[in-house]
């Protein structure tokens, strides 16, 4: 369940600031922050996010509270090269920087109970409190401990 932008008129750099606000937030809280953000990146960052929700609930029949941003990535998109003439028959070259940006959204999986009663995420393992231990290396008489 995604979303892509292409052509933004907006430095990736200004563009990703805005995108580290938001990034593995609940899709309510993020809107709600690119909503309250006053920069043009949070307005171009909220219609994407918007059209990613929306992907997911007409396209996935998913629902907006179990959705979260799973991943928003910036990438830098063609950049416009203009001149300012100065003195002396001289110029300053002017960068107009562009982006693409993708957002991904993803389902918030519940959280799984094993046998022993305890929580725990799908997909990870409980692990166990004992130390780990070192391997013993012997070369020639001489024990080398590795770390």
């Amino acid at each position: 369940m995604k979303a892509i932008a292409r052509q933004l008129r907006i430095t990736p750099r200004k563009l990703n600031l805005i995108a580290g606000l938001v990034r593995n937030r609940d899709v309510n809280t993020a809107l709600g922050i690119l909503q309250m953000t006053p920069k043009k990146g949070a307005r171009m960052l909220y219609k994407v996010l918007k059209s990613a929700v929306a992907n997911a609930e007409n396209n996935f029949k998913q629902e907006r509270n179990s959705l979260y941003v799973k991943e928003i990535v910036v990438n830098k998109a063609v950049t416009l090269k203009r001149n300012v003439p100065i003195s002396r028959g001289r110029v300053h070259p002017i960068l107009k920087r562009s982006a693409h940006v993708h957002i991904l959204v993803g389902v918030k999986e519940q959280a799984a109970k094993d046998e022993s009663g305890h929580t725990q995420q799908k997909g990870t393992e409980l692990k166990s409190a004992a130390p780990k231990k070192t391997a013993a290396k012997k070369t020639s008489g001489v024990t080398k401990v590795k770390a």
